[in-house]
């Protein structure tokens, strides 16, 4: 065979395969630059809606966990002790001390419409010992008022009744702490007796163990409760200025929240009214507002809230730049579709439209990848055990609304340059430029 013959065929076989290869490869490349593009682009949006929404789900997260331990003292209380006023009133000097009393309990359960539950609050420290241990625990004399607005429910057993007050029954419940300290681990505890200072109350409850981050005189854990008429005859106070009826607090639930206020005036009303002191003398009634309290929370939340939602905002404008970019390169790829189409007939509208739609699918389809990412996420931590602080991830379906609109916004401010560059086209401008 004649080897410059054999040669040429080789440098022709070559160069065909070259020619064939090249715009193989041109298109493949072409076609892999715009699917990374897009997936980029995809990631970038996906990532800021779930980010937006991931952060408005961990602030309520957090919020609905402070409130769900802040609930264990009660639901929206306000705890007034007794006060010493600041104020001269009525002839009266400043700096007297004020005591509260059960006549000042009725009185504001008749006297304000906007209080829905009111109690007096009567404890002593006393010594508990059963046959097997003993210690000093706080007992707190309740009534069927008292037990409504505190959040002291007993899980074994019965909890005490107003027949109890009423008949001043030797009944108690023992908080979990004092059960493990007068009782170990025995689980035959209820019918057993306590003796309170020589006197045998019989077990009748046993309150289950409660995490708490807040309280005004000790854990629930370390009480003993006992119906009141029973504390006040069997451990009278030794404190000289006592006087019979006198409640070491008074505890009210306003009738919503939006009346806490003129629950806290009507309250410091009556009271200034019957002890003789100027209603506005906060010292006299110092308080412990826990509707006050939780609002304070939510405006530190809402805030915390608001700057994360800047910041997830900030990711989605930057995925918004991505699909711009992205519709842009579509734009120049397809300036001979565009020309093709305008010369048959396609108007400036329907150009617009079309590329206008292809961004703002982009971008929804995206952010529906993003939300389902963050919901099954979500749905992973709330099936594990959540720390006392802490809800888990409630994602709210208004805050998925609200990310999905600040997401449309977005994807129609960020696929309008590029429509509005393609319906610009001329069709000889378009139809000159090379496939």
């Amino acid at each position: 065979m004649n080897p410059f013959r054999s040669g040429c065929v080789y440098v022709y076989v070559m160069r065909l395969a070259g020619a064939l290869w090249e715009p193989v490869w041109q298109t493949c490349a072409s076609i892999w630059r715009h699917k990374l593009r897009s997936f980029l682009t995809m990631f970038g949006i996906a990532w800021g809606i779930a980010s937006l929404v991931l952060m408005s789900a961990l602030c309520d997260g957090f919020k609905l966990g402070q409130r769900r331990n802040m609930a264990q003292l009660g639901d929206n209380l306000v705890l007034v002790w007794n006060g010493r006023t600041e104020k001269q009133a009525g002839g009266q000097r400043a700096g007297r001390r004020v005591y509260w009393e059960e006549e000042d309990v009725r009185a504001i359960r008749e006297q304000c419409p906007a209080v829905s539950e009111v109690a007096g609050e009567v404890k002593r420290t006393v010594n508990a010992a059963s046959e097997f241990n003993s210690g000093r625990f706080l007992t707190v004399g309740v009534t069927e008022e008292y037990l409504r607005l505190r959040n002291l429910p007993a899980s074994v057993g019965r909890n005490i009744t107003a027949a109890d007050h009423e008949q001043a029954r030797r009944v108690c419940v023992l908080g979990d702490s004092v059960r493990k300290q007068l009782f170990e681990n025995r689980t035959d505890v209820l019918g057993r007796s306590v003796n309170l200072e020589g006197y045998p109350y019989r077990v009748i409850g046993l309150m289950s163990e409660k995490n708490q981050n807040s309280s005004y005189d000790g854990w629930d854990n370390e009480k003993i409760l006992v119906p009141q008429s029973s504390l006040v005859r069997d451990f009278p106070p030794t404190n000289p200025d006592y006087r019979k009826g006198r409640v070491s607090l008074i505890v009210y639930r306003p009738a919503s929240v939006q009346q806490w206020e003129e629950a806290g005036r009507q309250v410091r009303a009556v009271l200034a009214r019957r002890h003789g002191f100027d209603p506005t003398d906060e010292g006299a009634t110092p308080a412990w507002d826990m509707v006050k309290t939780a609002e304070m929370f939510d405006r530190a939340f809402r805030a915390t809230e608001l700057f994360l939602a800047m910041v997830a905002l900030v990711t989605l404008s930057l995925g918004g730049v991505g699909v711009m970019n992205t519709m842009m390169s579509a734009v120049a790829e397809r300036t001979h579709e565009i020309g093709l189409r305008k010369a048959l007939g396609a108007t400036r509208r329907r150009i617009l439209v079309d590329f206008l739609l292809e961004g703002v699918l982009l971008a929804l389809a995206s952010g529906a990848l993003g939300l389902a990412g963050v919901s099954a996420l979500a749905a992973g931590v709330n099936s594990l055990p959540m720390p006392d602080m802490f809800a888990g991830l409630p994602v709210r379906f208004h805050n998925a609304l609200l990310a999905l609109a600040a997401l449309g916004t977005v994807a129609v401010l960020s696929a309008f340059p590029p429509a509005l560059r393609a319906c610009r086209l001329t069709p000889v401008e378009a139809l000159r430029e090379e496939r």
